[in-house]
């Protein structure tokens, strides 16, 4: 079993999204609406600010990133600190925001939204391609998470943290999805999952908020490792490094007491540990 060891105290309030991209991981704070940066080589850290809560970020095929931020997708250029909106999101839902998102092969950009006080089943997915922002047809989810997509990408697992699962559904060459099918199902004593990432042998690793642990699963949905953290709230996981065989995990200590920080002092901070298995590069979303 990996040991993970801490490498960034940051006391994130949500870290979320890791991302590797040209030698660094990226990520962020959802709640304090902040992006970060990380060289492993070198040790620099960068940070830049948000206007608005931020779910993701995720490269471009023109230099830049997409941010998911509440209101909606917004084109990121750290070079310039400057955030532009290129797709609102669901005006008509104030309380929602943007959460989770992926990349798939082709370059479309699947993510997914959220009620931001985590009541309402307001959630949904979406898909964005070249400039067109579409309905994926799974909606009605109070905590959408994800998605993950595998390696061929032709699977997209979407995950609803409140139920404990995540599906499978087919993606057509067009990119509509088949119908979902249930994939795997955590129980609630074990934690919640949160943000998936799929490895180069298509297996699935799923970090559990409050479960105090990531998991990998096979791509039939079998249990295969466990890493265990010294925190509760694992939120996703990244691979990274010259061989990608390095994960990075994020966590959050959102909503804890000062007791419950006392007792994990280490919680909302940047993990790594080591993999046999590498993960994939993240494709580049299209924009044309």
């Amino acid at each position: 079993m990996a040991s993970p060891r801490n490498i960034w105290a940051l006391h994130a309030e949500l870290g979320e999204g890791p991302v590797w991209v040209d030698g660094a991981l990226w990520f962020v704070d959802i709640k304090l609406r902040k992006v970060y940066r990380l060289d492993p080589a070198t040790g620099e850290r960068h940070s830049w600010d948000s206007p608005e809560q931020v779910g993701f970020i995720l490269p471009t095929d023109d230099g830049r990133f997409i941010a998911g931020l509440q209101s909606g997708l917004h084109l990121f250029e750290p070079a310039r600190s400057r955030f532009e909106m290129l797709a609102e999101i669901e005006p008509g839902k104030p309380n929602n925001r943007l959460n989770d998102g992926v990349v798939d092969p082709e370059g479309r950009l699947w993510f997914g939204t959220m009620d931001d006080k985590e009541t309402s089943a307001s959630g949904a997915y979406y898909c964005f391609e070249c400039g067109t922002v579409s309905p994926a047809g799974l909606a009605g989810i109070t905590i959408t998470n994800g998605p993950a997509i595998s390696p061929d990408g032709t699977t997209l697992y979407p995950v609803d943290t409140l139920a404990g699962t995540i599906d499978a559904c087919r993606i057509g060459a067009d990119g509509a999805l088949g119908p979902s099918r249930p994939f795997v199902r955590i129980d609630a004593k074990d934690g919640h999952p949160d943000g998936p990432t799929i490895d180069s042998e298509g297996c699935l690793w799923i970090g559990l908020y409050g479960g105090w642990e990531a998991r990998r699963y096979s791509p039939a949905g079998a249990l295969l490792d466990q890493v265990r953290f010294p925190v509760a709230n694992i939120t996703k996981i990244a691979f990274g490094g010259d061989d990608l065989r390095t994960a990075y995990a994020t966590t959050a200590r959102q909503m804890l007491s000062p007791d419950d920080i006392a007792r994990q002092p280490q919680i909302g901070d940047l993990f790594a540990f080591e993999v046999e298995v590498p993960g994939l590069p993240c494709p580049k979303v299209r924009l044309s």
